[in-house]
Order: structure tokens, then C-alpha cells, then sequence
């Protein structure tokens, strides 16, 4: 078995709320190509498997690793593919290599969102015979979760503004976002409301796009790269399916899972032992939530937290340094970018963005309906 595995090279294509001038082989291309190209590896030499995430609905194509099966070395060989969020795929990825089968794996994760709707989409995850004729999509479950926040720890709407302003305004640093901008908390209030509490700004807007990265084994990692970026840690964990078979508000699965990551990592205290966090804030309020669930607060101390400024780029704990998902950043994508991100911070190339000193980061990624299951991943330099 190997003892440690390392990300060695990330890509992101760029992204964007349209890309009809590419079709899914050629968007893969563009970041696998990248990938390659900074690591100095060659398909299919190189590279022992592959593993790929998106989702047949999305794609509206059954077996949707179909189109880019040749640009992703899968023609004849190992190729594998993971209809969940992009941070599983890392985590199924160094599961194989710590297993001792795999040396190298080449990761790709792509949508094309503006290809198709998300409420009709979305809506195909409900049970089909409760759930999904009352018309659910991930909009309006989330709506039921940030209510259930709201009246569980006496927040206010001014609170889950406060995340765009400060994520969309991480953005305008970040060369690879299309949707930064500098807006105020009566602007995101005011914005059209869409599914009440959740207003047009406290959604991620649909967006193209993909991102690539290679793992490798400690011995192969060395011969790559001179600045490996280590997985320390990685849990997941899923939670109940029926939304009312749940405290909305609790984030269970979240907590498990960032409670195996962080004992692999060795880490006993996040606020005091991570430098930077990226998290997938499908809508505004996850992004407290979420912080809470990886315990770098109190419960229902989130809100608190980020008016401070501490979650501000220059604050104690930056969190989504790149602008998160607000900025931009496909389905089923997200959380391959939000260990790219963390990657990209580790290694001090983040630019304008970059968290000073940043040794240790938590990725987290989520899928399902009022984040079902979740994944955690611990990096460190």
C-alpha cells in the first residue's frame, strides 16, 4: 500500500455562463491538455487510471463519460466515472492509489449547465412516487433549509448577504470567475426573489466549464513536481433522503464526514490548525452553515463569524478566497474546484487572492438536495 498521496498538477478551464463554441471532448481538452503540459506526463504512458465526474441528466445523454473517453485516455483502458460531486472523485481517486492498485490518476470533472434546466434536472433526484410530483427542485429544498436556519438560530436575511457581497468581491481576483462584481447587502436583498428566503444573488448562476488534476503516489509525486500538495485527510458521509427525516439545520452528514477527515489529518482544533477553507455555497446561506458543520465555529455562530471580517481574505480564516461558487463554477465541477482552489492557494500561486502563509486548507464538496452527502478533504504543503 502507498502511505501518502500527493496532487501534483490542477487546471481550470474558463468558465462561463455559455460556451457553445465547444462541445464536452473539446472543453475536457482544454484542461487535460493543461494538465499534462505542467507536469510533464503523457497519456497514456503516464497515466495508470482514469477517473471522470458528470452526470447523465446534466449532459441529457446517457453514459455522459461517453464524449470524452478518448480525450481522457479511457479508449481501452481503465476509465471510470462518478456521477457525484467533483471532491468524491478526488476522494475515489487517492482511495486507489493509497490501495497500492494505482501510481497515477488523472481526475476530469465537466458540465455544461446552460445545456439544460436546473429545476428539471434537480427535480429527478426526489422520490418519485412522494417527492418529486410536488415539483422539488434543489432551489426550493433549499429554501425550506434556510428558513429552518433562520428560525433556529435567529438569523436575518442580512446575514446570507453578507456572504455574496464578500464572495462576489473575492471574485473580481480571480482570473478564472465570470461573476465577480462589487455589490451591497440592500443590492442582494432587493434582487429577485426566487424561492423566498433565496434571492437571485444567493444562487450560483449556471455556468460551463471543467477542471483536471493528477494524483500520485509519495514516490511518483517526487519525481513529478518539487511542490507536491499532500492529501492528509478525506471522510464522507451521507445523510437521511427524505428531507423531513432530518433537521435541516444540524448538517450531520457534514460533521461526520469532516470528523474522519480531520482525524486522519490529525487535526483537533480546524480554527486554530487550518489557514484557509473552500466550500461549495451552492446558495449563500450554505456557506455559513457549512462552517459551522466543520467546526471552525459554534452552532449558529457562523453569521457572527463572517460580519467580523474573519472569513475575509485577510481575516483569521478565509473563507473562499476564490469567490466560491458564487462566482461561477458548474454542478458536479465544484468540488474538484474547491481542491483546486485549495491546491492553488497551497502552492502561494493564487495572486491577488493569496492567503499569506497558507499551509493547511479543507476543501468540502457536497451533492444531493440540502447537501445529502458531504466530502471533506484535508491538503497540506
Amino acid at each position: 500500500m502507498n502511505e501518502r498521496v500527493a496532487i501534483v498538477g490542477v487546471a481550470q478551464s474558463r468558465f462561463a455562463p455559455r460556451r457553445p463554441e465547444v462541445n464536452y471532448a473539446e472543453l475536457a481538452y482544454e484542461v487535460i491538455s493543461r494538465v499534462l503540459e505542467e507536469t510533464g506526463l503523457s497519456l497514456p504512458g503516464d497515466i495508470d487510471n482514469a477517473v471522470s465526474c458528470s452526470h447523465d441528466i446534466w449532459d441529457g445523454q446517457t453514459i455522459s463519460d461517453i464524449g470524452i473517453t478518448d480525450v481522457i485516455g479511457g479508449h481501452l483502458r481503465t476509465e471510470e466515472k462518478m456521477a457525484m460531486d467533483g471532491s468524491t472523485a478526488v476522494f475515489y481517486g487517492a482511495a486507489g492509489i493509497l490501495s497500492g492498485e494505482y501510481s497515477c490518476t488523472l481526475l476530469l470533472a465537466h458540465t455544461k449547465m446552460s445545456q439544460t434546466n436546473r429545476n428539471i434536472v434537480n427535480n429527478v433526484a426526489f422520490d418519485p412516487i412522494y417527492t418529486r410530483m410536488l415539483g422539488f427542485d434543489y432551489t426550493s429544498a433549499a429554501a425550506l433549509q434556510a428558513r429552518r436556519y433562520l428560525y433556529k438560530y435567529g438569523l436575518k436575511r442580512e446575514d446570507f448577504a453578507r456572504v455574496v457581497v464578500k464572495n462576489l468581491r473575492n471574485a473580481l481576483l480571480n482570473p478564472c470567475a465570470w461573476n465577480g462584481r462589487e455589490v451591497t447587502v440592500s443590492e442582494v436583498l432587493s434582487s429577485p426573489p426566487v424561492a423566498p428566503p433565496i434571492h437571485r444573488l444567493d444562487m450560483a448562476p449556471d455556468t460551463d466549464g471543467a477542471v483536471a488534476m493528477i494524483l500520485a503516489s509519495e514516490e511518483r509525486a517526487r519525481a513529478i513536481t518539487d511542490r507536491p500538495v499532500w492529501i492528509l485527510g478525506m471522510g464522507t458521509s451521507y445523510d437521511a433522503h427524505y428531507l423531513g427525516d432530518r433537521d435541516l439545520a444540524d448538517v450531520k452528514a457534514l460533521r461526520e464526514a469532516a470528523a474522519r477527515a480531520y482525524a486522519m489529518a490529525g487535526i483537533r482544533n480546524p480554527r486554530r490548525d487550518v489557514d484557509l477553507v473552500e466550500v461549495g455555497e451552492e446558495f449563500s446561506y450554505q456557506e455559513l452553515l457549512w462552517i459551522e458543520g466543520l467546526g471552525l465555529c459554534g452552532r449558529g455562530e457562523a453569521a457572527r463569524l463572517t460580519a467580523s471580517g474573519a472569513t475575509a481574505v485577510g481575516g483569521s480564516i478565509p473563507v473562499n478566497p476564490s469567490g466560491g461558487l458564487l462566482s461561477g463554477v458548474p454542478i458536479n465541477v465544484a468540488g474538484l474546484n474547491r481542491v483546486a482552489e485549495a491546491v492553488i492557494q497551497l502552492r502561494g500561486e493564487a495572486g491577488e487572492r493569496q492567503v499569506k502563509g497558507a499551509q493547511v486548507a479543507v476543501a468540502q464538496g457536497h451533492s444531493g438536495f440540502c447537501g445529502q452527502h458531504q466530502c471533506v478533504v484535508v491538503l497540506g504543503t
